[in-house]
């Protein structure tokens, strides 16, 4: 048993789950399994965790949060907003959307509304993960970054591990036996292009296997430079892998190797990135590709602004969620 008052965080560790799962499991709510409330249970019983005193998330509290959005088409945004329901959970904390669509005087005007409407706390996104201008001058209430980083470092910011996703994506087709491997990435200025290229150099380094060509390959986030970027590589000399950055590149890559009677995977092994499920799986082959886990992303935004809203000291700075690998026919 723990000394001092136990906290609904520590009974989450202590049992392997979110925040959110934790307070479902210990107020009958949600879709768990027998086990999983029995272990929240088991969790809060051998830690001495006092449900009287703070019987959920909140604290009792009803809670509004903002979340405030820079993706028109919801692709990167609806997974976040799930994974933020998942921790918030039915009935004690409603979130209100406001979608700018990359327009900062937009933006300026739904800061406004939001506080308006007395929101305890606010949730920043976007479509990517460059960094953005952080909104402490205008925002007077606690406030969390998915996705799309604030570039003040007090902040608090929770992304995906681009870096580290790309090293799973190479490591995977080294593992299949790839051997002369190309990375084929959208633009340069883009941070993802950047940490995603830097992730599979470190995967190739000390592999045995070789960057094809010699460089990455940088261009759009579109099919047609995927199929652009593989008729490069097939008049350049021989590759066996292909590391895209996106599932777009990635199923632009197929459709030139499929034109070129290059068979995937047995000639080719295509990994791609974002695994955007549309595409991924539609594709012939479908695509092995690296899931971003934005759910887990905004579960873990969610988290972060509960107690930032209920008092506790969170510090500022970046966290990064891990990227799982999805195999599929490709590699």
């Amino acid at each position: 048993m723990l000394r001092g008052r136990v906290t609904l965080t520590q009974v989450a560790e202590a049992a392997g789950v979110s925040v959110g799962t934790a307070s479902k499991a210990l107020n009958g709510r949600g879709q768990l399994s027998p086990a999983t409330r029995k272990r929240v249970r088991d969790a809060a019983r051998a830690l001495g965790f006092d449900q009287g005193t703070s019987e959920s998330l909140t604290g009792g509290r009803s809670l509004i949060v903002g979340v405030l959005s820079t993706d028109s088409y919801g692709r990167f945004t609806i997974p976040i907003l799930t994974g933020a329901e998942d921790t918030f959970g039915a009935g004690e904390i409603a979130m209100l959307l406001a979608e700018s669509r990359g327009d900062p005087i937009r933006e300026r005007h739904y800061v406004q509304t939001l506080r308006s409407r007395k929101v305890d706390g606010i949730i920043v996104t976007g479509r990517s993960s460059d960094a953005r201008a952080s909104l402490t001058s205008l925002i007077d209430v606690p406030t969390v970054y998915a996705l799309s980083p604030s570039t003040d470092p007090n902040d608090i910011s929770v992304v995906p591990d681009d870096a580290g996703g790309a090293t799973r994506a190479v490591e995977h087709l080294v593992s299949t036996g790839r051997s002369s491997i190309a990375v084929v990435v959208g633009p340069s200025r883009h941070l993802a292009s950047a940490h995603r290229v830097a992730g599979a150099l470190a995967a190739l380094e000390g592999s045995g296997a070789r960057l094809a060509g010699g460089h990455a390959l940088y261009g759009e986030w579109s099919e047609r430079w995927g199929y652009e970027a593989a008729g490069r590589l097939l008049a350049a000399g021989p590759f066996d892998g292909v590391f895209c950055a996106s599932d777009q590149i990635a199923r632009g890559v197929l459709e030139c190797l499929r034109d070129h009677s290059v068979s995937v995977p047995a000639q080719v092994g295509v990994v791609g990135m974002d695994n955007w499920t549309v595409i991924a799986e539609a594709a012939r082959p479908s695509i092995t590709s690296v899931d971003l886990n934005l759910r887990a992303v905004g579960r873990r935004a969610a988290e972060l602004l509960v107690r930032t809203i209920m008092g506790d000291d969170v510090p500022g700075g970046i966290e990064y969620v891990d990227c799982s690998l999805v195999a599929r026919q490709s590699a």
